[in-house]
């Protein structure tokens, strides 16, 4: 009787802490972040950049990936002979993945030579920021 006892109380005292350890969260997973720019304003883009940079520096930058699609004429920014190419090449080196829509890329008649060396390439811009929208990523449109 006494082992018995002994037994449920230990039940007893233990349980609140095996609750605990069940609901305790796991590691947050880094945030996923898709950032449309289709304006071809250089201010615009300057904020885009600085709205990544904050991000990175406020969540850590191994704590959340960013993708930039640009399409539209947004794209523009994303030339070689940009205003904004120094920018380009940080957020870049940052970790940050720029990508062209190549759809907008055919329709200006621009070719993969005619951009930043940082730059990769999506097939339809809208569309990738829609795929990213159903895989969870935030939506960013500053």
């Amino acid at each position: 009787m006494r082992r018995l006892f002994l037994a449920v109380l230990v039940a007893a005292c233990a349980a609140p802490f095996c609750a605990a350890a069940q609901s305790a969260p796991a590691a947050a997973a880094p945030a996923r972040v898709v950032v449309q720019v289709s304006e071809a304003d250089p201010a615009r883009w300057n904020l885009v950049l600085n709205n990544v940079k904050n991000l990175q520096d406020d969540l850590g930058a191994n704590n959340v990936t960013i993708e930039i699609v640009a399409y539209g004429p947004g794209i523009g920014m994303l030339k070689f002979d940009a205003p904004t190419n120094s920018r380009i090449t940080e957020a870049a080196k940052a970790g940050v993945l720029i990508q062209a829509c190549e759809n907008t890329m055919r329709n200006q008649k621009l070719v993969r030579a005619d951009m930043h060396p940082n730059v990769t390439y999506v097939p339809a811009g809208v569309t990738q920021i829609i795929k990213r929208q159903q895989e969870g990523w935030a939506y960013l449109r500053p």
